[in-house]
């Protein structure tokens, strides 16, 4: 049974903790990053639990992949790095399946319309890390191309549906590109003291985004039967 006063504290709590992280990332201490990162997505994984009746198991797939991809990107090394990528990569896959599943007709026009600022981005970014990818190039190529499928579908879903539960996908499809961009940014390209806060601040509102837009797919039973409870 859903309970909205719990929903709301473990927003909270998500936020604090999101916060306190971004404060560890501001001061430099390390064992704040350790503590506190790797609980934001486990509760935003329990904040989906307590907030719907009926769950979309997909998507708490894509909460899994989402932690272990923090958790390895924690740690320096080619290796946690290629780990950290490979588990975001199958979480986008997996949003790319939520979000196909939803969309019942596919037309060429709005096809283009809704991946060609991704296309732009995807060749842009890539023209400036080009020359420093080495033998991560094919890794981040692949990587593009799926978030940049991710974010086209997403902003397809949005010229279909034209509803705020759409735009809130949308926005944290681009949101969460901005975010590995400027990971990419930082990584390969020239490094910025501004770049490691905007990237948690970006993944932190792009996962909430997403999550509302999930809270917002509940059929109307469900939302009727939530609504009972809570009253």
């Amino acid at each position: 049974m859903i309970n909205s006063k719990i929903s709301k504290t473990l927003i909270l709590l998500y936020f604090l903790v999101s916060i306190v992280e971004i404060i560890g990332i501001v001061l430099e201490q390390r064992i704040l990053l350790l503590i506190f990162k790797p609980l934001i997505i486990p509760i935003l994984g329990l904040t989906y639990i307590n907030s719907v009746d009926k769950i979309n198991k997909w998507y708490l797939l894509v909460l899994v992949l989402s932690f272990l991809g923090d958790v390895f990107l924690l740690f320096s090394g080619s290796n946690y790095f290629i780990l950290g990528l490979g588990s975001f990569l199958l979480a986008h896959i997996v949003y790319i399946k939520i979000v196909k599943k939803d969309l019942k007709l596919f037309t060429l026009k709005k096809i283009i319309v809704a991946a060609f600022p991704f296309v732009l981005i995807f060749i842009f970014l890539i023209s400036i890390l080009y020359q420093n990818l080495g033998g991560m190039l094919a890794p981040v190529i692949i990587y593009g191309l799926t978030i940049s499928v991710f974010g086209a579908i997403s902003f397809y879903n949005y010229l279909e549906k034209k509803s705020n539960v759409s735009l809130l996908l949308a926005l944290g499809a681009v949101i969460f590109i901005a975010s590995d961009a400027m990971i990419a940014l930082q990584k390969f390209h020239e490094p910025k003291s501004l770049y490691p806060v905007a990237i948690m601040i970006t993944y932190v509102l792009a996962q909430y985004l997403i999550f509302k837009y999930m809270i917002g797919q509940i059929p109307q039973k469900f939302k009727a039967n939530s609504q009972q409870s809570i009253t």
